[in-house]
C-alpha cells in the first residue's frame, strides 16, 4: 500500500512539472455572440461568412479571441545559487540518503560449485555398523 502511494505521488508530481512547463493557445471564433469554434493548439474554423461579406462587415459580425497560456520558463535551480551551509547540507543529505539503499555485501561461498562424489555403495549398510 505504501509503495502504491509513493508511485502515484511521484506520477502526479511528474505530470505537475510537465503541465506547468507546457505553453498552449486557445483560439475561439465568435459569429455575433455565438461561439462557432474553439480550438487548442490550432486555428479555430471560421463561420463561413468570409466569402459572402466584405471585410468591414465581417469585422462587425465576427470576432476572434486568442487566449495564450504560458508555462514556466525556468525550473532549473543551480547548486551555485545556494550558500555554503545549504550546499554542505544538501550534499551530505544526498550521500546519506543514497547509502540507505545499498545492500549488504553477499558472502561468497567457496564450495558453491562443488559437487560431491556419487555413492556407489552404502558402506554402513554393507558392514552393518550403525551408531546407537
Amino acid at each position: 500500500m505504501k509503495r502504491l502511494f509513493q508511485k502515484s505521488g511521484s506520477l502526479i508530481m511528474a505530470f505537475l512539472v510537465l503541465f506547468s512547463t507546457v505553453s498552449f493557445t486557445v483560439d475561439k471564433h465568435f459569429c455575433g455572440e455565438i461561439l462557432v469554434d474553439q480550438a487548442v493548439f490550432s486555428e479555430a474554423k471560421t463561420c463561413g461568412m468570409h466569402g459572402d461579406m466584405s471585410t468591414s462587415a465581417e469585422d462587425e459580425c465576427c470576432d476572434e479571441e486568442k487566449i495564450l497560456v504560458e508555462g514556466q520558463k525556468e525550473l532549473k535551480i543551480s547548486f551555485d545559487d545556494l550558500d555554503l551551509d545549504q550546499q554542505v547540507f544538501l550534499s551530505s543529505f544526498t550521500l546519506s540518503y543514497a547509502n540507505l539503499f545499498e545492500g549488504e555485501p553477499q558472502a561468497s561461498t567457496p564450495f558453491f560449485h562443488y559437487k560431491p562424489p556419487l555413492l556407489v555403495y552404502d558402506i554402513h549398510l554393507l558392514d552393518e555398523t550403525f551408531l546407537i
